[in-house]
């Protein structure tokens, strides 16, 4: 029996019928007006933090937040430490925030971020299950789209002895959010704007870092092993030649498993001939560290060439070199790295109009609560662990749809371990309310950190779905397994509970 055939008898058992026959993705439709924008916010803070060790850091970091009605969003967010000499501390999670209007220009806002990870951590400096909360307010003055205030936060381990308010900054976006109702998949669309969070292309991509004589570990001696590297880009172009991303990537081989790096870049080419060739280079800032990599404070710069083939039907094909180095401590690196590009909408043509149409796609965005029973440390014993994390789907072909998840250890005795997921599905379709509908992925990644045994840091994940959909909110539970793929020791059954918001945009 086909995994195909399989879900089509389970869908069929829960009166929900799968993609098939007359394909709704195939069923002509007249255009489509997107549905009512929402308003989104993308921020940035500087969070000042003492360490039980008395040392003092800064945490950077980046929230996403859409609004639920005019007072209330919420978002995926992400802290690093970019001040001191921790770089590689990550956190992931999510964030709500309440918003109180003052005056016309003056807002107030009360937020929580639940996030989880951590990075270096000593017998004085515990992040224990690695599960942190930020709860902030703040006093915001606005100018046109952008706003700035100060802060005032708290940033704790509950389960840790990790724990300080201070008082840092804030700096915002006012965004829209355009995008289609769920139910309109399959059917053609037009929009004068971007929509969801405004990405034209993913990336996916496998690489390497070859690191210079002078590279270090913590302890100060030489680490030059090469590092093998996964991971994930969004990209939005400005125009064919020219695009600024955000990217992500943890090692998958070598001696530092544990090791992460985020980075925003923007870039140039141009082309070669007719042969859909074009060649460039890219300049990036971000932060990294972990896998007892030296980075100092975790501030990072990379530049070099680029070679990007645009495929004639859609895809395309991306080659990268250069070198990357830290601005503090004791680490650079030549990298190559090849990557595979797909795009999520119609490229942006100069002059206005109906600039992007195509048939919608339904997106999904989840907060997820990962229970894997039985993990191996590094030390030999065997523990639960809980992981929280982000994921988003994304419907690319009839039952087929791609998937990326980021998350970190939140409960157990795994604080500062990470990961990175990528990988594809099947489902059953139905984005009709009230409806079930059931699935199947599998996904590759990198993780390491926080004592657990994953060799180079390579790990694997597939899963078994159900899902309840209202409108644009999902519900969904899973069964499946983790493992890592250096050690067959390293697998344990996993149970996926995850919230979601479902929204549609216009495919290519």
């Amino acid at each position: 029996m086909t995994v195909r055939a399989a879900l089509a008898g389970l869908a069929l058992l829960l009166n929900q019928p799968l993609i098939a026959g007359a394909d709704p993705l195939d069923v002509p439709a007249s255009p489509l007006r997107p549905a009512a924008s929402r308003p989104a916010a993308m921020e940035f803070s500087w969070t000042p933090l003492r360490l039980p060790t008395g040392e003092r850091i800064a945490l950077a970091g980046f929230n996403y937040l859409l609004a639920v009605d005019e007072d209330w969003g919420f978002g995926p967010s992400l802290y690093g430490a970019a001040q001191g000499n921790y770089g590689g501390f990550f956190t992931f999670g999510i964030s709500a925030q309440r918003r109180l209007r003052l005056s016309a220009h003056t807002h107030l806002a009360l937020g929580l971020s639940a996030v989880a990870g951590g990075g270096l951590s000593s017998d004085r400096m515990r992040p224990g299950g690695g599960l942190m909360l930020r709860p902030e307010i703040s006093l915001r003055t606005e100018f046109g789209d952008w706003y700035a205030g100060i802060a005032l936060s708290h940033v704790g381990f509950p389960s840790g002895n990790i724990g300080d308010g201070s008082v840092g900054l804030v700096l915002g976006r006012a965004l829209d959010f355009h995008s289609f109702a769920p139910a309109d998949a399959g059917r053609r669309g037009t929009s004068r704007d971007r929509s969801g969070v405004g990405f034209d292309e993913i990336l996916l991509f496998a690489g390497s870092y070859a690191p210079e004589a002078d590279t270090r570990d913590r302890s100060g001696n030489p680490s030059t092993a090469r590092l093998g590297t996964a991971g994930g880009e969004g990209r939005r172009y400005l125009d064919e030649g020219s695009w600024w991303s955000l990217e992500a990537a943890g090692a998958t081989s070598g001696n530092a498993d544990g090791y992460m790096d985020v980075f925003a870049s923007a870039g140039q080419d141009w082309a070669l001939g007719d042969s859909g060739l074009r060649l460039g280079g890219r300049l990036g800032l971000g932060l990294g560290g972990g896998g007892n990599v030296d980075t100092g404070s975790g501030w990072l710069w990379r530049a070099g060439p680029s070679l990007r083939w645009q495929t004639p039907w859609g895809p395309s094909l991306h080659l990268d070199a250069g070198w990357n180095a830290a601005f503090g401590g004791h680490f650079s690196a030549r990298y190559l790295r090849l990557s595979l590009g797909l795009p999520l909408e119609a490229r942006p043509q100069p002059g206005g109009g109906e600039r992007r149409s195509g048939t919608v796609r339904e997106q999904q965005f989840y907060s997820s609560v990962q229970y894997n029973p039985d993990v191996l440390f590094k030390d030999g014993r065997r523990e639960p662990v809980t992981h929280l994390a982000i994921m988003m789907t994304r419907q690319l072909d009839e039952a087929l749809y791609g998937i990326a998840q980021a998350g970190s250890a939140a409960f157990g005795h795994a604080g500062a371990y990470s990961f990175g997921l990528i990988g594809l599905g099947l489902q059953s379709h139905g984005p009709q309310p009230g409806q079930w509908r059931v699935g199947a992925e599998a996904l590759l990644g990198a993780g390491g950190g926080g004592g657990l045994a994953v060799g180079g840091g390579a790990i694997a994940q597939w899963e078994l779905w159900a899902q309840r959909d209202w409108d644009r909110l999902r519900l969904r539970a899973g069964l499946g397994q983790w493992r890592s793929l250096a050690s067959s020791d390293q697998s344990t059954p996993l149970l996926n509970l995850s919230l979601g918001y479902a929204y549609g945009v216009p495919g290519r």
